[in-house]
């Protein structure tokens, strides 16, 4: 069974932050493939919740040009996470 948990995104960040000091590619194959399918899921998660604020402000925008500022922003996410999830964990 799946349970979810909700938890700030300053502590995610800083779990992020966090492993991406640790070096466990001296440790057996399991270790470092649960690490990097950790650390990717975090920054996927992180990378959706960044891409669901941009699209709040994209959509509450008050002026056209606010409005493509946000668009951009946007894009940019939506493409960061589509970096993430084909190619791997970004740091």
């Amino acid at each position: 069974m799946q349970e979810n948990v909700l938890l700030p995104i300053p502590l995610v960040k800083h779990i992020v932050e966090l492993l991406g000091y640790w070096d466990v590619y001296k440790c057996d194959r399991a270790v470092i493939d649960d690490y990097c399918d950790v650390l990717r899921d975090l920054n996927v998660k992180l990378q959706k919740t960044e891409l669901r604020d941009a699209y709040s402000r994209m959509i509450a925008a008050d002026s056209e040009d606010s409005r493509h500022d946000a668009r951009i922003d946007y894009l940019w996410h939506k493409t960061r996470l589509n970096d993430i999830v084909t190619d791997g964990f970004i740091l």
